[in-house]
């Protein structure tokens, strides 16, 4: 391990425990920071009292949050979680006393003892009264999310499961993944207010020749969506057509051409009209098959949802991801059992 050259080894001699960690391969439990205060003097300018290859020690200063140490630090304020972890689960640093930040994914399997890490991907649709099970109030989806927040949930981005399944970093403990799909204008008048008031990112699949029909959304709704950085937009095909059922007379050549319309066509015209990558793929009904899969490889998408029902684990396959249809007449017993983030080592999926 590489330390700083004096003075700051003086503050060292405060952090044994810490800097012991450094040379473990991985620490069975997180390492909380020691109580000592640490003098400003002590720290390099960046606030750094020491570091090695796997985690630092920072001095937090006046006006540090454990979001901002986490974008100055680990790239995304988004991994705060990481640090809170490593520090005993603090709320918010202390100026002065030293903060163990990870520079590397404990446990990016989300492994424990006989136990491993399954991620919910909820799904909803509609919104307001009226639309059968399909839609939920806006005082239900309110209460479901609001739920969660005093939980101790972390609703987490689709995007962020890629390197999770790649076992490149780690997922908070309870992390739940919100989708929608369709793309009705109900998502922009009744959720998107409660997923902003909260600062719940989630996922918008549409499907392309529905956007700007009566009932869905328009461009300039899902321009402001993508531009507000919580909502991400992304394919649900172009016309909704069933994947893997075969329209009367359909020969081969038809079938692959058609495909190739839901799959490529609706992705192109989303990355012409919006600011933001479009990478992820809700399969219509869910249903998917060999022919799906490999085009959907061959336009370089990373993430494609079906479904079916459960928590995705790390060894998920990145195309056939679980996800939870949220109904209208589920209260919040049944919302709760929905939410799978754990699953026994050697339990049926």
């Amino acid at each position: 391990m590489r330390l700083l050259p004096c003075p700051l080894r003086a503050a060292v001699a405060l952090l044994p425990a810490l800097l012991a960690a450094c040379g473990t391969p991985q620490p069975a439990a997180p390492v909380a920071a020691p109580a000592a205060v640490v003098s400003a003097a002590q720290a390099s300018q960046d606030g750094v009292v020491a570091r090695g290859e796997r985690l630092l020690v920072y001095l937090p200063r006046s006006g540090d949050t454990l979001r901002s140490i986490a974008a100055q630090w680990l790239g995304s304020a988004e991994q705060d979680w990481q640090i809170a972890a490593a520090n005993g689960g603090i709320a918010q640093p202390r100026p002065g006393v030293p903060l163990v930040v990870p520079l590397q994914s404990p446990n990016p399997g989300g492994i424990a003892g006989d136990s491993y890490q399954t991620v919910p991907v909820l799904c909803y649709h509609r919104f307001g009264g009226g639309g059968g099970r399909m839609s939920v109030t806006p005082a239900r989806f309110a209460e479901q999310m609001q739920w969660l927040v005093d939980n101790g949930y972390r609703v987490v981005r689709l995007a962020q499961l890629s390197d999770y399944l790649a076992g490149r970093a780690a997922l908070p403990p309870r992390a739940v993944v919100v989708t929608v799909d369709d793309g009705y204008a109900s998502f922009h008048q009744h959720a998107w207010p409660v997923l902003r008031r909260l600062g719940l990112p989630a996922t918008l699949f549409v499907y392309t020749d529905f956007i700007g029909a009566g009932l869905a959304v328009g461009w300039p709704q899902l321009q402001e969506l993508a531009a507000s950085g919580l909502v991400d937009v992304q394919v649900h095909s172009k016309t909704h057509r069933n994947l893997i059922e075969r329209q009367a007379g359909e020969t081969d050549e038809r079938y692959r051409q058609s495909l190739d319309q839901e799959i490529r066509v609706p992705r192109e015209l989303l990355q012409q009209r919006l600011p933001t990558p479009v990478q992820h793929y809700a399969y219509p009904f869910g249903d998917a098959n060999e022919q799906v899969l490999e085009l959907l490889a061959r336009q370089h998408y990373q993430l494609a949802v079906t479904v079916t029902p459960g928590g995705n684990p790390f060894f998920a396959q990145p195309l056939m991801l679980r996800r939870t249809m949220v109904f209208g007449d589920h209260d919040m017993e049944a919302f709760r059992a929905r939410l799978q983030t754990s699953r026994r080592i050697g339990a049926a999926p």
